[in-house]
């Protein structure tokens, strides 16, 4: 009878430890990582939705999981103890997981275009105060520091205000169409994004308009498993101080994550910039069942900034950082909101809903747009303006994926609302000055508006994507947008002091064809090729602008590109290489008036051609080395000025502000004998460029070297970690930006050498 008891205890014993179950991890985020492999001695598994998974267990052994992206791992069983597996983005990868390309996670090598990924690592090692620290890295990309998050950019393009880019937040447009800022990243909340993805040129037909340069995507943090949570102090030698904070958790089918920070400067190393930001982002999740979700998720952004103006060079060569004015500002409040309902029909079917909304206001009294007006070269007066842009946006994002077994096919059809009125006005005012020391001492608001309109914005699109994979190796992809974009202008000066009617309207239709495949050459690489289609429709600020004289067209442009990725010595290597030739036709640029302000003006034809390039190298696993690199060309091919009523005829000369030679390394070390140490150096280079259309003022670039170091007290205190920054380390004299104008050059100053020291603590359980 014993026996017979002792047989059914060993079954019940088999029985509870015939199941090894746990959950999988990233380790930086601490969200669940779907889809990771998980391979036992004889058996496979995979974890689902929420990290989870059950593997059938042997009676010793070790369980691998790897997942594309990431590190592979092994980890030893125990038995009858649940797994809590963390894993870490890879420094080399052939092929991450991005979601730009198609709205929904797909390796990167499936993607006919060039997209680069800065991963939760790389942030979380960065510790960047502003993105520009981020987004130099990609290769192609220059963010242009305008300093206190302020900016520009120039990918695939010279450095330029226009808008050339498209800037989102989980897929969707953090502005509408019509109504760029080439400021708009300061509405970003840094503390809240988990990864960025960087598509270069106009390679998408899912996201429209303004994507001619590149589009940037920045993908939030989602509620982790369990628990968890973050806060950091940080502050640099010219009292610049921040905090940010996070968490989040999920209990059953739903999820919460929060997340933000408060910035402070004050009288920092250039006079008149003191600045404060709050940024905070929620999101939440619901499961209502394996196959429907529903992500809710909202975003807030304050800006307060003094804005202090560009140097001429007698005070940028003597590093006399001050400035000729103390009364300009920016002021800006932007609101986010959207609610994605994704439901999965079955594996081959996927439909998702998604409702927005947006809320901004931009009020400013801005340097740039305070002129001179002189007379035979003899200073008679000075003016400004004060202005302020506000809208509000209610849309819908809808979106539907099916696979076939045809050809191994997918289709992706979509359709895009946003209905976003807005209202424009700007005063004149006059500026005192005190000509004897070029500084303007004050202001009065005439109450004279320069400016006074409402709009109503409407565009409506629809777009499809169509991918087959006839053989192997082999995958193509088609796609095709449609966009009518219809602006509603309402004018509220009176007929007499106003050049524009009272009411008219605006309409253009844009179709954006794609055309692209990817061809793997060899288990480690791939090749591909696209042609796509970008359109510009002008900005409602440049058609309804008084100031604007010469009416805009709509710009078009045609991109042709090919590249390709390889991997090699076991992932230890990686190289990508992208070419491009894009033509523009009336393309949108900026020209410089006499009185050293700007407008926007159609150049009757462009050539942008370059090369991209990334290497990544880590020879063992403690030490890793980045190159980033883009040689570019871009040509005036038809475009002609008007100064003083000649006409100045610069075809085939090259574009103004356009660096001919970018490039970005770093070497990172991660010594294995000092565990939650790191060390990294990194070369930033701007090579040299024209300052004017004509070719004939230049300016020299720059080098600049940062070093950034950080140690985890995992060992002492669980979770605490200390990093210190030294950026421009050698404290090089640059600018970010330079401009010529015939009165002589005014520059962008960069910040000298900044030592930034932080602290965190952080906490998580699952």
């Amino acid at each position: 009878m014993k026996y017979f008891i002792l047989s059914i205890l060993l079954l019940f014993s088999v029985k509870t430890y015939s199941q090894i179950t746990g959950t999988v991890t990233d380790a930086v985020t601490h969200e669940a990582i779907a889809g990771v492999i998980i391979i036992g001695a004889d058996n496979q598994s995979q974890t689902n939705s929420k990290g989870k998974f059950s593997l059938p267990a042997s009676a010793s052994g070790v369980i691998n999981f790897s997942m594309i992206g990431y590190t592979a791992k092994l980890v030893t069983i125990t038995l009858g103890k649940p797994l809590n597996v963390t894993l870490e983005t890879s420094t080399v990868d052939l092929q991450p997981v991005v979601v730009t390309a198609s709205r929904e996670g797909q390796s990167r090598k499936s993607a006919p275009i060039a997209i680069s990924q800065i991963n939760a690592t790389q942030i979380k090692d960065t510790k960047a105060t502003a993105l520009y620290q981020l987004l130099n890295k990609v290769s192609g990309v220059y963010m242009v520091d305008l300093g206190n998050e302020q900016h520009t950019m120039a990918i695939r393009q010279p450095i330029t205000y226009n808008a050339l880019y498209l800037y989102m937040e989980d897929g969707l447009p953090i502005r509408p169409t019509g109504i760029f800022n080439h400021n708009s990243l300061y509405e970003i909340n840094m503390q809240g994004v988990k990864d960025i993805e960087v598509v270069k040129g106009p390679a998408s037909s899912l996201y429209g308009s303004n994507s001619i340069g590149g589009a940037i995507n920045f993908i939030t943090q989602s509620p982790p498993s369990g628990y968890s949570g973050n806060i950091a102090v940080q502050g640099d030698s010219y009292h610049y101080r921040r905090i940010d904070a996070d968490g989040g958790f999920t209990s059953g089918n739903f999820g919460l994550y929060a997340g933000g920070y408060v910035t402070h400067q004050k009288d920092s190393w250039q006079d008149y910039s003191d600045f404060d930001k709050y940024s905070a982002n929620l999101k939440t999740t619901y499961q209502f069942n394996a196959r429907t979700k529903l992500t809710t998720a909202a975003t807030y952004n304050y800006l307060n900034t003094q804005t202090p103006g560009s140097l001429d060079s007698a005070h940028f060569y003597n590093r006399s950082y001050g400035a000729n004015q103390r009364f300009t500002y920016r002021k800006v409040n932007a609101f986010r909101a959207s609610s994605r309902l994704e439901h999965n029909w079955n594996e081959k079917n996927n439909t998702f809903f998604t409702l927005f909304f947006r809320d901004n206001s931009t009020a400013q009294l801005p340097s740039y747009f305070i002129s001179d007006v002189r007379v035979a070269g003899v200073y008679q007066s000075s003016n400004g303006q004060v202005n302020d842009q506000k809208f509000q946006s209610y849309g819908l994002l809808t979106q539907h994926r099916a696979d076939f077994n045809f050809l191994h096919s997918r289709l992706i059809v979509g359709a895009y609302l946003d209905d976003s009125p807005s209202s424009y006005y700007a005063q004149y005012l006059n500026i005192q000055k005190d000509v004897a020391n070029n500084y303007y001492t004050g202001f009065t608001n005439t109450g004279t508006y320069i400016d006074d309109y409402k709009i109503g914005l409407f565009n409506t699109a629809a777009y499809t994507q169509f991918e087959i994979h006839p053989i192997e190796p082999l995958r193509i992809v088609a796609g095709l947008r449609y966009d009518h974009v219809h602006y509603n202008f309402t004018n509220g000066l009176p007929a007499s002091n106003t050049k524009y009617k009272q009411q008219e309207t605006n309409n253009f239709n844009i179709v954006a064809p794609k055309l692209g495949l990817t061809y793997n050459l060899a288990t480690n690489t791939c090749f591909y090729a696209n042609y796509s289609v970008g359109f510009q429709p002008p900005e409602t600020g440049d058609l309804y602008s008084s100031r604007q004289l010469p009416p805009l067209k709509q710009a078009t442009f045609n991109n042709y590109e090919a590249g390709g990725w390889l991997s090699a010595w076991d992932k230890k290597l990686y190289f990508e290489l992208s070419l491009y030739d894009m033509e523009g036709h009336n393309e949108i640029i900026s020209q410089l008036l006499p009185d050293n302000t700007t407008q926007n003006q159609n150049a009757g034809q462009t050539r942008h051609q370059g090369i991209e390039y990334a290497l990544t190298y880590a020879p063992v696993k403690s030490l890793s080395f980045r190159f980033s690199g883009t040689n570019a060309k871009h040509t005036y091919l038809q475009y002609s000025e008007v100064s003083n009523g000649v006409v100045k005829v610069y075809n085939g000369n090259r574009m103004n502000n356009a660096p001919a030679f970018i490039a970005n390394s770093e070497l990172t070390y991660k010594p294995l004998f000092i565990p939650g140490l790191r060390a990294s150096a990194e070369w930033q280079h701007i090579n040299q460029y024209y300052t004017d259309a004509a070719n004939t003022k230049t300016y020299s670039g720059y080098n600049i070297y940062n070093l950034r170091f950080g140690y985890n007290f995992n060992s002492i205190i669980k979770g605490a970690g200390i990093w210190l920054n030294i950026l421009n380390a050698t404290n090089q004299l640059y600018a970010t930006t330079v401009t010529h104008s015939q009165y002589g050059d005014t520059y962008n100053a960069a910040p000298p050498r900044i030592y930034t020291l932080g602290i965190s603590y952080s906490f998580s359980k699952y």
